[in-house]
């Protein structure tokens, strides 16, 4: 009996220490991807996000840090610039939402501690608050990820039709008329195809390959946020 209670404290030693160590690979993966996104912003992005991915996978319990997810978020943002005004208003969002939920790492230490802290004080859907911020943030994850889904789905398809189908999809059921509309008009103005790829300092090739790469990393991340939701009876649908 004493023999089994001493190999489980040693387990339990073992699998902290190979908790800390994925923390710390994490945050250094984020780093070097920062350093990527002055050059490639796709690649920086891509890095930050397998990180987060191989993170929620293997946490085992562990809860995701609040500032390493805003790190890794943080990134995203040159994304929306490379769109242009089209999806100015879904950067200035995305920005906002993100720096808020830096400033709230300063207290909440995890994702969890900010929903349950919201619930807590009753104020999970209120205007501004941390855990709707987050739910907004997760939100323009997604909205990526639609965009290179259907950027993918042809050669022939617009960068328009694309973001179009992408927004109308993730982003307008929870957006008042006005602003559907001024994101519908500013469509228009969005560069082509060839231009976002010289923005983004890719060629289709190897832009294929990394959106696909952002997609497959981003759902398990966007699960895990989802997660933490359903574990406290909050819906999904706002």
């Amino acid at each position: 009996m004493q023999g089994g209670l001493q190999y489980r404290k040693e387990e339990l030693r073992v699998m902290d220490a190979m908790d800390g160590d994925l923390e710390r690979q994490l945050r250094t993966t984020i780093k070097e991807a920062a350093r990527l996104t002055a050059t490639t912003p796709l690649s920086g992005v891509v890095e930050a996000f397998e990180g987060l991915a191989l993170f929620v996978r293997s946490h085992r319990g562990k809860e995701l840090r609040l500032d390493t997810f805003c790190d890794a978020c943080s990134l995203v943002s040159v994304l929306f610039n490379c769109l242009g005004l089209a999806f100015k208003f879904a950067e200035m969002e995305y920005v906002a939402k993100v720096r808020d939920l830096m400033e709230a790492s300063k207290i909440y230490t995890t994702l969890y501690n900010v929903l349950d802290r919201d619930v807590a004080n009753r104020t999970v859907k209120t205007q501004g608050s941390h855990t709707r911020n987050l739910r907004r943030v997760r939100q323009g994850l997604d909205l990526i990820r639609a965009l290179f889904e259907q950027f993918l789905s042809s050669n022939d398809y617009s960068l328009k039709n694309a973001a179009t189908t992408a927004y109308s999809r993730v982003c307008a059921p929870y957006h008042t008329w006005a602003v559907r509309t001024a994101v519908y008009a500013g469509m228009y103005t969005l560069p082509s195809r060839e231009q976002l790829l010289l923005k983004l300092h890719e060629t289709d090739q190897t832009a294929g390959k990394k959106m696909r790469r952002y997609m497959n990393a981003v759902a398990p991340v966007i699960e895990y946020i989802d997660k933490l939701y359903m574990s406290r009876n909050i819906s999904l649908d706002w």
